[in-house]
């Protein structure tokens, strides 16, 4: 053979051998990825008359594939749609979108997934028509209607986390919408009830307990703090600088405690339990500036901060702002400035003192299953990190608990019951009523539920609100619930 030929055949051989390897990335190993993405209409389309698996709450079909006699042979049908909308998402041939549980385990509930594969082969036989597998999720239908009914309206999230393994029991976020507004066959009338819903200022459409927006924390992240005072060899009964204002260094800026109330005794001392107790802002605000940036953003990276997270769908991370002053840093220490968090990550963050310093990854599925609900997997807990150690979370649970027994969280006492907490109300601007926030869990000394309250904008008490009038309570009414379930 001579040369020309040989490097004719050699270039023909690269050739098939690129397009083998590019054919094999998008039919194998991309393949789950594009199923998922919901600009793929071929994925909708392929669904059409298919029967589309359920998805499942503790036993009860929550969303089914009901016949119907038109081109696309099954309705996708959602019961209690507003009360589940942000986690099973929608699933719309109308205009060809999907979201939730519905986009990121699509595979399987259209019946694409590798895992059925068996189920495709013995329908294929049989001449069976083919069946997409079911979900099961986490969610517990009683802690979830409570959250809902404790919210009575009022923009906000509300989440529940298992410490011990990460279920999720409870997402909630208000307002919420029918997804059966969006599943409807009329092409138009899913238009007009999507653009009607983008349109409607409140955005129902936003899931705000994942990061749909992100907030403000205010004080509950001075647990954060104290997080880190703790682990770099601080102790709750520590006599610590918390002075009735502070002015960081390089600025004439002062802050001040709620109120401009004195810490602890009025000396300029308090140890950091007081500081806790009473929600201080210039004890935390010194320690940021002495412990550094580094250190503080470290510490919030451990509770989950800037990292990636899916439940299965993704979580927007929470923001540690790059602070360029001290001034600001000072700020970040009680919970101000550009901090920006997630519901679910201060979920997180009660949840991992919760669980002995350990921060179990949350999820929202607890099984997938076959067309014929036979079990096909179990989520296996995971641990996601561990932001503290054991003896931090014990000093953290005691100031908690104090928190709620003598302190600003008192609203969410239980009677018999230990209740560890934090309130937050966070300011955003002498226009807009500030946030109101509680994080919490119990019981104190085995607790069963982590949780974490947001009430937008002060909700119906507006500027005279406070995480202690308006999140405290709502947070006791679900941890009743879910301590009585």
């Amino acid at each position: 053979m001579n040369l020309p030929i040989r490097r004719l055949a050699t270039l023909a051989a690269i050739m098939f051998l690129a397009l083998l390897i590019s054919v094999t990335m998008i039919q194998f190993v991309k393949a789950p990825e594009l199923s998922a993405d919901s600009r793929n209409v071929r994925t909708i389309y392929e669904e059409y008359g298919r029967e589309r698996g359920p998805i499942i709450v503790a036993d009860e079909t929550i969303v089914t594939s009901e016949p119907v006699d038109n081109l696309y042979s099954f309705l996708r049908t959602y019961e209690q749609g507003e009360l589940y909308a942000h986690s099973t998402g929608y699933f719309s041939v109308a205009f060809n979108s999907m979201t939730g549980v519905e986009r990121y385990e699509n595979s399987v509930l259209g019946g694409s997934d590798t895992s059925l594969a068996i189920q495709r082969l013995r329908d294929l036989i049989t001449g069976d028509e083919q069946r997409g597998g079911g979900v099961e999720l986490t969610l517990d239908p009683e802690i979830q209607q409570a959250a809902v009914d404790a919210l009575a309206g009022q923009k906000g999230s509300i989440v529940v986390l298992e410490p011990d393994t990460g279920r999720i029991l409870a997402m909630v976020s208000i307002p919420s919408y029918d997804p059966n507004l969006l599943a409807t066959h009329n092409s138009a009338d899913a238009q007009a009830n999507y653009d009607a819903l983008i349109a409607n200022p409140d955005q129902p459409l936003l899931n705000r307990a994942t990061g749909g927006n992100l907030y403000a924390p205010g004080s509950v992240y001075k647990i954060v703090t104290a997080t880190a005072m703790l682990e770099s060899g601080a102790d709750m009964d520590d006599e610590i600088e918390a002075p009735t204002e502070y002015s960081p260094p390089g600025t004439t800026h002062v802050i001040h405690n709620p109120g401009e109330a004195a810490c602890g005794d009025g000396s300029g001392e308090a140890t950091l339990l007081q500081s806790i107790r009473q929600s201080c802002n210039t004890p935390f605000a010194i320690a940021a500036v002495e412990l550094g940036e580094d250190a503080m953003r470290e510490q919030a990276e451990r509770f989950g901060f800037g990292q990636s997270l899916s439940i299965p769908m993704p979580v927007t991370p929470s923001q540690f702002p790059d602070s360029q002053t001290q001034a600001e840093l000072a700020q970040v220490g009680f919970g101000q400035y550009e901090l920006k968090v997630s519901p679910m990550q201060m979920a997180m963050v009660a949840s991992s003192i919760a669980n002995d310093g350990s921060l179990m990854a949350p999820y929202l599925v607890d099984r997938t299953l076959s067309a014929d609900l036979d079990e096909i997997s179990t989520t296996s807990p995971s641990e996601f990190s561990r932001p503290m150690s054991e003896d931090t979370a014990e000093q953290l649970t005691t100031m908690m608990v104090d928190v709620v027994d003598n302190g600003t969280g008192f609203r969410a006492q239980i009677q018999g019951v230990d209740v560890a907490g934090k309130t937050g109300t966070a300011e955003i601007s002498s226009t807009i009523a500030p946030h109101a926030w509680f994080i919490g869990f119990a019981p104190a000394d085995n607790p069963e539920v982590a949780i974490a309250v947001l009430v937008e904008n002060g909700g119906n008490q507006g500027f005279g609100t406070d995480g202690g009038s308006l999140a405290a309570p709502m947070a006791q009414s679900v941890l009743l619930t879910a301590l009585n379930d």
